[in-house]
């Protein structure tokens, strides 16, 4: 059976909408429309971007390629300069250290009389309390005392004066420090002086 007809005709589909785009920039390309072009239409239904399925337009392409080479090159610049800091920062630190070094070691002679007063007990108490706020105030500064009796002994840090052969070690060890070195973070000032005891298969390295 044929649907009914209406009494007045067949029906008829409605017209489509149009819309006019009276924008001088076109809003893909960004560039400036004619004045006396005809005006941009788009049909209701078609794809973003005024193109048939929803495919962008290559304008559109073009601009989000753009868009990722600016992203990426900003990204570089900002990891350019947190190295640059970033160096900048640990060559701040190095010159700090050298100048501090540098500073103290002058005053390791200093350091020295102090210690040959307090083993012959010349130290009274005045130079006591001096010494040590001198030595605490030199800690601050990042001095620090090498050599300690027991260790191992290092070349790197150690100066050997005396040596002497024993079974009662397995490897070279400091026995005694003659006189304390110094180092100031990885700056060694001066090598420390020790006594050292070795196994008697072993030579001491220089």
């Amino acid at each position: 059976m044929s649907p009914p007809k209406s009494p007045n005709g067949p029906r008829k589909q409605p017209p489509p909408i149009v819309i006019r785009d009276k924008r001088r920039i076109d809003p893909v390309t960004l560039e400036l429309r004619a004045g006396d072009g005809p005006p941009q239409h788009t049909r209701i239904g078609d794809g973003e971007f005024g193109t048939p399925g929803g495919a962008p337009a290559a304008g559109s392409t073009t601009v989000q390629a753009q868009l990722t080479e600016r992203t990426a090159d900003l990204q570089r610049l900002k990891a350019e300069y947190d190295n640059y800091r970033k160096r900048v920062q640990r060559d701040r630190l190095a010159i700090r250290e050298i100048a501090v070094a540098n500073v103290l070691g002058g005053l390791l002679p200093v350091l020295d009389a102090i210690d040959q007063a307090r083993e012959h007990g010349d130290a009274d108490p005045g130079l006591r309390a001096v010494a040590e706020v001198l030595e605490t105030q030199l800690a601050t500064l990042g001095l620090q005392e090498v050599g300690t009796p027991g260790e191992r002994f290092d070349p790197a840090c150690h100066q050997a004066i005396s040596c002497q052969r024993s079974d009662k070690v397995d490897q070279p060890t400091c026995t005694a420090v003659l006189r304390p070195g110094y180092r100031v973070g990885q700056h060694l000032l001066r090598p420390a002086q020790v006594a050292v005891c070795e196994p008697p298969d072993q030579e001491v390295p220089s």
